[in-house]
């Protein structure tokens, strides 16, 4: 009986050994964004010309490994009150109810569902994109500009990842009434996000 004990022990730590290899082996590494050095950006047409603003607030959980994509995620979440077009009154009338209703609907967000390779360091992140009460499907491409040890930060890998989409804003109801009409501003928006990112060696499959 003793024996066989022993058996039943040795056999149950070698499944948690292996299975805690598993999880080593596949968990795909997790990144923190350098906010100075990063940005969420977007443009879109008044009349002709385009007119550029950014999102000073946000959050990212990114779970990213080129050679482990299965594993991967992209999560976002952006303040809706920190939009800034460099100007006062136009950043206040975007966060009312004509345009993103600040208040009811504080937060856009992206989840990605998975993220497939297209080609040398480029990807695409496909997800759901929530605006106010509107969820749609969309791709992300981005481009994985670069990884390496970071200089500035011991241990400490670095990596620069840029991502580009176009949404039309009346796809999600911003812009409503006469903001409705392209005749001012344009639907489609140009949405930017420059992402420095920082990742402790050892941290998953930096190991």
């Amino acid at each position: 009986m003793r024996i066989l004990n022993k058996i039943t022990s040795v056999l149950a730590l070698t499944i948690f050994a292996l299975s805690s290899l598993a999880l080593t082996k596949y968990a795909a590494t997790s990144w923190t964004i350098d906010k100075a050095h990063s940005a969420v950006n977007f443009e879109v047409t008044h009349f002709f010309t385009p007119v550029n603003g950014e999102f000073n607030n946000y959050e990212a959980t990114v779970n990213f490994d080129p050679n482990n994509l299965e594993e991967s995620m992209i999560d976002v979440k952006i303040m809706v009150n920190s939009i800034d077009t460099d100007n006062e009154r136009r950043d206040g009338h975007l966060k009312t109810a004509d345009f993103f209703n600040a208040e009811k609907w504080p937060h856009i967000t992206f989840k990605s569902s998975d993220i497939e390779k297209t080609g040398d360091n480029k990807f695409v992140a496909n997800g759901t994109l929530t605006i106010k009460d509107v969820s749609k499907e969309i791709a992300l491409p981005f481009t994985l500009l670069g990884m390496k040890d970071n200089p500035m930060k011991e241990n400490t890998i670095v990596a620069g990842i840029t991502a580009s989409t176009t949404v039309d804003r009346t796809d999600y109801t911003v812009g409503t009434g006469d903001w409705a009409s392209d005749a001012v501003i344009g639907d489609e928006v140009t949405v930017d996000l420059n992402l420095e990112l920082n990742s402790k060696k050892g941290n998953s499959s930096t190991k």
